[in-house]
């Protein structure tokens, strides 16, 4: 009987093998995950150079603690947290860690939830529909603007289309805190990109 191609196994049958010390398996996990995990710290740190260390580092440290895996959540998401938490230690240590304190209680007053920042009615206003590229350069650095822990809720949810759950699974925090960081994270960026709109701001 042909042995089966690890590229059938699911994840955690990838992870059980790891822990028997199958190497291939590990190999397998990197293959099918390095692109994502590459794009993650590349949204975080934004340098190509330092995204591809950070990468490196995460699939050492979930090789070294794979033991510890212990499926209460998917093996991506445990990926994901260490990722993350990899680009912030990393930000802290460049000085790029910006401060931001505020209260995560007031989303339950205004509403955590929100309308996504790429999906809002900005849209619909005819300067967005002029010159596309120069807005989606001018989202780009907002987003690049803002705090680790804000910008990490964006990518999670608008470019990742993470659930708040797998969010907060990711990030060791509980939902209501996701849910407030993310509206923060969206007023910040809606403010910025009014801004741009009514001429105030342009792109370099």
């Amino acid at each position: 009987m042909a042995a089966a191609n690890p590229k059938e196994y699911s994840d955690i049958e990838l992870v059980n093998r790891c822990r028997n010390g199958d190497e291939m398996a590990f190999s397998q996990l990197v293959q099918r995950y390095q692109r994502k995990v590459y794009t993650i710290a590349l949204g975080m740190v934004k340098n190509p150079d330092d995204a591809m260390d950070i990468a490196q580092e995460g699939f050492v440290k979930v090789h070294r603690y794979i033991g510890n895996f212990q499926g209460s959540s998917s093996f991506y998401t445990w990926l994901y947290r260490i990722v993350v938490n990899l680009c912030i230690d990393h930000l802290r240590k460049n000085g790029r860690y910006a401060s931001d304190e505020y209260d995560e209680r007031t989303h339950n007053r205004e509403g955590g939830q929100g309308r996504g920042v790429l999906s809002s009615n900005l849209g619909n206003n005819p300067s967005a529909n002029l010159g596309r590229k120069e807005l989606a350069a001018y989202l780009q650095r907002a987003i690049e603007d803002l705090p680790p822990y804000h910008r990490a809720v964006i990518l999670m949810r608008e470019i990742e289309g993470m659930s708040y759950s797998d969010m907060a699974d990711t990030l060791n925090i509980s939902k209501g805190t996701v849910m407030s960081r993310l509206h923060h994270a969206r007023q910040k960026l809606q403010a910025a990109l009014q801004l741009y709109l009514e001429g105030d701001l342009s792109v370099d």
